[in-house]
Order: structure tokens, then C-alpha cells, then sequence
């Protein structure tokens, strides 16, 4: 069981930043894949970027230069450092997390949070 809950959501004007912050909590071990999505309103729901328990990155394209992921493994935190908000990047953000190990076996099921809303004004 892995629960997921994000924070650091809100209105910003385009040019601002945000910072997200994901909170997993459960009867893991380990989580060695965590990540952010979006969801913006008439699209599907997006990868923007993911990291590993190494610290492995990848980003979406169109935020790539402009967000930075990060994690704290000890504190079974991860973060979204977003910088230079477009209005394009208005959308729920949810935390996501998979390959999780809970001691005895690995479990590639994805575990979401309920989402962050991030409106961004022109």
C-alpha cells in the first residue's frame, strides 16, 4: 500500500513558479520509480517527469529546462520545481509511484494522488 497526497498546487501568473510536493506514506520498503503527471482540461493525462531512487531523471519534452524533479528518499518525499509557468501549463498534477518493494516482493502497480490544481493566468 502506497498513499500519495500533493501539495504546493495554486493560481501563479505566467513567468511564475510553483514547487509541488508529494508525500508517500504506507507499508513499503522501497519506491524506486516516482513521478508527476498532468492532466490538463480536453487532454489525456501526461508524463512530465519522473525520477528513480538513483536519481535518474526523465522530463516531457515541453517542460524540460523549465521544471526540475527531485526526491528525498529518506523522507519518502518527492518534488516538482517548476519555473517559468506558460499558461499552457495549467492542469491537475498528480504523484505517481510504481515499482514499489515491500520487503518480500516488488509490485509494479501505479499508486496516485488525488491531484494539485496549478492554474496559470496570462
Amino acid at each position: 500500500q502506497v498513499q500519495l497526497v500533493e501539495s504546493g498546487g495554486g493560481l501563479v501568473q505566467a513567468g511564475g513558479s510553483l514547487r509541488l510536493s508529494c508525500a508517500a506514506s504506507g507499508s513499503f520498503l522501497r519506491i524506486n520509480s516516482m513521478a508527476w503527471y498532468r492532466q490538463a482540461p480536453g487532454k489525456q493525462r501526461e508524463l512530465v517527469a519522473d525520477i528513480t531512487s538513483g536519481g535518474s531523471t526523465n522530463y516531457a519534452e515541453a517542460v524540460k529546462g523549465r521544471f526540475t524533479i527531485s526526491r528525498d528518499n529518506a523522507k519518502n518525499m518527492v518534488y516538482l520545481q517548476m519555473n517559468s509557468l506558460k499558461p499552457e501549463d495549467t492542469a491537475v498534477y498528480y504523484c505517481n509511484a510504481k515499482d514499489v518493494f515491500y520487503g518480500s516482493r516488488w509490485s509494479s502497480h501505479n499508486y496516485w494522488g488525488p491531484g494539485t490544481q496549478v492554474t496559470v493566468s496570462s
